[in-house]
């Protein structure tokens, strides 16, 4: 076999390879004595059919057949030999195909491109310290108070946070128009989920009470016909109602699976899921602050061919979710240009991080696996179970392992790039986060 490589542009590599005329010719002669012991013609015992009369039939097919494997197997070889590590299945052309004659084709293809990263000493990354308050926690108690909180009619004007029952006819100078009117509508106060400037004028408001709400419909309102237009809803206000909080109690605990400790015990266990969810919304943020800094340091060429193949796999996450929520599973593949960019990106920190954890030989730590299984698992009401089925499950505890091999590379960056601390409050890390 002989080779010869050419770059033909960028990450575009072309081989031309040579194989010898015997071993294509030894391969098609041994493929039609095989087909020669099988194939039944009019004429010839089964098994006694003489090979030319095999190769007159089939020979051309079987020719095909032999230069496919042929190209194929001395690819492979040849990128071996190269050192060449291709990114994308190869493109082949035959170029010379004929009996007796030495088989010639061309492999097209792109290769992995050269990653060096640079700059990572450079890299300037903020490190929230965030301590979880007892304001925090009354905080957390109150939000949990709102999720089995229950409606009560009350007899006062209405304040944000408030629900207020109403009957509205919406008109544009003068006359009503279609869609403007609504009767037993219920408006939670705060949500701003209508017309910018319609809930205002409804706080301070009492059963009973006639509203005049003026607003302007926006500009990008989904309605052509009330673009920017300004309306007039008469209001009636029928009905406020306010909530009605549980009193935070044994009971009340006993709604979050906590039958022993009271009170005392369900904050105890809040305040650990505040932990949790906290320790994990900053070891993401900061990873990926990390990544957006790497990744802005080390431009690289990328191969079309992984786009393309991230495109691919993002498109059929896509399609997935849709599925989950009703969408169908006749949905149309989406257009590659929603997915290009994402896809650009994730391919780089895929190669500048595998670049990070070759050089340093990284190997995933198995007390970080382990560690990373059991936070995973301490969400769960058995978390043993889930730390049994991990250890039971290869491809779950691969999986566990690329990613511990991952923040393993996040932070070897850290330690080589600028650090600062800077204390934030609770709120403001997961409102970030939210």
């Amino acid at each position: 076999m002989q080779v010869s490589v050419e770059t033909t542009q960028g990450l575009e590599r072309r081989l031309t390879i040579t194989v010898p005329a015997d071993t294509v010719d030894s391969a098609v002669k041994s493929r039609l004595q095989q087909l020669a012991k099988t194939q039944r013609i009019n004429g010839f015992r089964p098994g006694k059919v003489p090979v030319n009369v095999i190769k007159k039939r089939f020979g051309q097919a079987v020719r095909q057949e032999v230069a496919g494997d042929v190209m194929q197997q001395n690819f492979y070889q040849a990128v071996i030999q190269e050192k060449i590590q291709p990114a994308g299945m190869p493109k082949f052309e035959l170029t010379k195909d004929e009996d007796g004659q030495d088989l010639e084709f061309t492999a097209s293809f792109e290769v992995y491109p050269e990653v060096e990263v640079k700059g990572v000493s450079d890299i300037e990354i903020e490190k929230p310290v965030v301590e979880i308050t007892d304001e925090d926690l009354d905080n957390m108690m109150e939000t949990l108070q709102k999720q089995h909180a229950t409606w009560k009619e009350v007899k006062r004007k209405a304040k944000k946070d408030d629900k207020v029952i109403i009957d509205f006819v919406g008109s544009i100078d003068g006359e009503e128009f279609e869609g403007g009117k609504a009767e037993d509508f219920a408006l939670e106060l705060g949500k701003d989920r209508m017309i910018p400037g319609f809930e205002k004028p409804l706080v301070g408001a009492k059963a009973g009470e006639e509203v005049t709400i003026e607003v302007t419909f926006p500009e990008d309102y989904h309605a052509e016909n009330l673009k920017g237009k300004d309306a007039v809803f008469q209001t009636t206000v029928k009905k406020v109602e306010g909530l009605n909080l549980p009193k935070v109690d044994e009971e009340f605990a006993k709604l979050f699976g906590v039958e022993e400790g009271g009170v005392d015990a369900l904050k105890a266990e809040v305040r650990k899921n505040m932990q949790r969810e906290l320790n994990q919304t900053l070891k993401a943020q900061v990873k990926e602050d990390v990544i957006a800094k790497l990744v802005e340091a080390n431009e690289i060429d990328i191969p079309q061919a992984l786009i393309d193949q991230e495109v691919n796999a993002l498109r059929e996450q896509a399609k997935q979710r849709f599925s989950q929520q009703g969408g169908g599973q006749n949905l149309p593949d989406l257009p590659a240009e929603l997915f290009t960019d994402n896809a650009k990106r994730r391919v780089s920190i895929g190669l500048l991080l595998g670049e990070v954890i070759k050089q340093n030989e990284l190997k995933a730590d198995e007390a970080k696996v382990n560690e990373m299984i059991e936070t995973a698992a301490s969400a769960y009401e058995d978390p043993q179970e889930v730390v049994d089925y991990y250890n039971n499950n290869q491809e779950l505890m691969q999986q566990m392992q690329n990613v511990a091999l991952e923040e393993q590379a996040i932070e070897w960056v850290l330690e080589q790039a600028k650090v600062t601390e800077v204390t934030k409050a609770f709120d403001e890390v997961m409102n970030k986060q939210a």
